[in-house]
């Protein structure tokens, strides 16, 4: 694998303190798909009762593991559940092999862990095309279910990880009908990053009470301003997956009138997310593009991710040179109605470009002043309607080359 040599200079300071989950309980072990010497599987046990919602990649070569997910995500059972992830090997284009390794490691948690393999939810990512020894991971099942705590999150936040340079984390508590609930998450994510989710997983806990349809409704919503309006490098990944899950251990129920729960978990979402733009493989920059005055929100999002996409404005940004002409191109390329003369463009609070022509107060040093910054901030107006939207992205540095030129070695 490509050789991480530091954490990401985007990276918080330090891996956040979660709050415990009633009913959510986490193992991290060392199985040796792929790593030698850190642990590479995490199970979590969850309580009966759990209501499980999931959204998925779009990707028409989606892997073993997701679709296996996909067949199970609509199931409800007043028994317990489990989730099994591993890195270093994604279980993705392998035929037939792929559903039997998936097979194999959910009957074999299904067993330690007295559920059913419906039950079971499991992730891979890594390597595609090679066959998942799952012989490896299903050898140190017996000794995660032996190790489950609910305060192992942290250690199960490391075990996920391939190219990332930090364990990602976020969390919340608020009081519903005046008890406290409790959500927290962790994700992997550093490359291969784009919507239709955005080589990403996410796994979030709540031990508020819900309903299947109730979750799975918050989940879908919440996603399209949060995960799906994260880019690095336009790819999008076979394995992507996220996973929430309700308890129910609070003893608190949640409805779809729960305002405040809603919107903690949207927090909860876009903070990952944004750690996962955080950790772009080589990212140097994190950058916050946002358009509005567009035909439709549809449309601000197509020019948004137009511009966070270009490996022509992403490497302007890692040059810190304040290029305003490579973000017209992109929103003239990108597909959605524009009009040249009705353009205006802001990097942080400095007007760029107004009228189809450069502004006649702007000075390049005040765009190359903020240019400098780790966090960037371009605003684009399209002088066409009300629609709006908000990306997120990274810069395009030689560090992506080096880490993907040598991910297989």
């Amino acid at each position: 694998m490509a050789k991480i040599t530091a954490v990401s200079p985007l990276a918080p300071k330090r891996f956040p303190d979660l709050p415990e989950i009633k009913g959510a309980r986490f193992a991290a072990v060392e199985a040796g798909v792929k790593y030698k010497d850190r642990k590479d599987v995490t199970l979590v046990a969850l309580d009966p009762g759990t209501a499980i919602a999931g959204v998925f990649t779009k990707s028409a070569t989606r892997s073993a593991a997701v679709l296996d997910c996909q067949d199970k995500i609509g199931t409800h059972s007043n028994e317990g559940a489990a989730i099994i992830v591993n890195s270093g090997n994604a279980n993705a284009f392998t035929g037939k092999n792929g559903q039997d390794s998936v097979n194999a490691i959910a009957e074999t948690v299904a067993d330690a862990l007295n559920i059913p393999p419906q039950r079971v939810f499991s992730s891979s990512t890594g390597v595609i095309g090679e066959p998942l020894p799952h012989d490896r991971i299903c050898a140190k099942i017996a000794e995660a279910a032996g190790a489950i705590s609910v305060s192992n999150l942290a250690e199960a936040a490391k075990a996920i990880m391939t190219t990332d340079t930090f364990p990602k984390g976020a969390g919340a508590s608020i009081s519903v009908d005046g008890k406290q609930v409790h959500i927290a998450g962790i994700a992997k994510g550093s490359g291969m990053i784009a919507p239709d989710m955005a080589t990403m997983l996410v796994y979030i806990f709540t031990d508020a009470s819900m309903e299947h349809e109730v979750l799975q409704q918050m989940v879908s919503a919440l996603n399209e301003k949060t995960f799906n309006c994260i880019t690095v490098d336009s790819d999008t990944s076979t394995s992507d997956t996220l996973l929430v899950a309700a308890t129910g251990g609070s003893g608190v129920s949640v409805t779809a009138k729960s305002v405040g729960f809603m919107e903690a978990l949207r927090g909860v979402m876009l903070d990952l997310a944004h750690q996962v733009v955080r950790d772009g493989e080589g990212a140097t920059k994190f950058v916050e593009v946002s358009v509005s005055g567009a035909s439709s929100d549809a449309d601000a999002k197509i020019h948004a991710m137009a511009i966070a996409n270009s490996p022509l404005v992403k490497t302007a940004i890692a040059g810190e040179d304040p290029n305003w002409g490579r973000v017209v191109m992109a929103i003239g390329k990108s597909g959605a109605p524009a009009d040249r003369d009705l353009l205006s463009i802001w990097f942080g609070d400095t007007l760029v470009a107004e009228k189809g022509w450069v502004s006649p107060a702007y000075r390049e040093e005040d765009g190359a002043s903020h240019m400098k910054g780790e966090e960037i901030k371009l605003h684009v107006d399209l002088g066409l309607g009300g629609g709006t939207a908000t990306v997120w992205t990274c810069d395009l540095t030689h560090g992506y080359i080096s880490i993907n030129a040598d991910y297989r070695s």
